[in-house]
């Protein structure tokens, strides 16, 4: 492990975006999502109606979030403020919960007909840890998040997994609160101070910074260095592009 790890005992890694190259996926269904409601039910104000950005908006408002949380962001980022509804409601417009459900309908969709990739210094650092015995555990606010890392092969390799139906289970709150995250250590039986939090999300590194967490690593895979300089902002203690870079070469 690269000299920062081994300052730890545990590693938390989310799942979108660093584990597996799902984010996109998740991007692409919201725009789908959001730019039918937009279509469908223009804000008043012509400048609110322009297309959803599945890079700079999605990283803003939607990114790391509960899918409910950052549906609303969104929306009320554009003016819009929906009743919640029930989880009941059918995809469509009317409702915060509807919006979400079209979401989910198109997401489930990509995974059932493209699959979902990884990189390989994922799985690299994955068997680093692994044969060091370090404990590591999986984080997602999405109710997704097993099938994912199934689809992905990297399940076996994250004994620790929580995700959007534990969240809900045990009432816990989304990023950037650093519920998931404390859960996840805690299970691991590793104190946060001794652990360190991996993330891609402006909203999940600073849960990790919240959490008093050890060492807060931001991934930004992008081409656009302010997206590094955002993650720092919020609290990374360093940024990696890839996270082999976590590994130090063998010889």
């Amino acid at each position: 492990m690269a000299p920062p790890l081994r300052a730890v005992r545990a590693v938390v890694l989310d799942t979108d975006g660093v584990l597996t190259d799902s984010a996109r996926t998740h991007a692409a269904a919201w725009k789908l999502a959001f730019d039918g409601y937009l279509r469908e039910r223009p804000p008043r104000d012509p400048a609110q109606r322009g297309p959803f950005d599945p890079v700079g908006e999605y990283r803003e408002h939607v990114d790391g979030r509960p899918r409910l949380d950052g549906a609303s962001a969104f929306l009320a980022s554009r003016g819009v403020h929906l009743p919640t509804g029930t989880p009941q409601d059918p995809p469509g417009t009317d409702t915060v919960w509807a919006v979400a459900a079209r979401k989910e309908q198109a997401f489930t969709r990509a995974l059932r007909e493209q699959g979902v990739d990884t990189w390989p210094g994922t799985v690299r650092l994955l068997r680093v840890l692994e044969r060091e015995r370090v404990p590591r555990a999986a984080v997602s606010a999405s109710r997704h998040a097993g099938q994912v890392l199934a689809a992905a092969g990297v399940r076996e390799l994250l004994p620790v997994l929580v995700d959007g139906d534990e969240a809900a289970r045990l009432a816990l709150p989304g990023k950037p609160d650093p519920a998931l995250f404390l859960e996840a250590a805690h299970r691991l039986g590793v104190p946060p101070n001794d652990t360190a939090v991996v993330e891609d999300a402006l909203a999940g590194v600073e849960a990790g910074r919240r959490g008093g967490f050890g060492l807060v690593v931001g991934v930004d895979r992008g081409p656009d260095p302010s997206g590094a300089a955002g993650l720092r902002a919020h609290g990374a203690d360093l940024v990696v592009d890839d996270l082999s870079r976590l590994v130090v070469r063998e010889g």
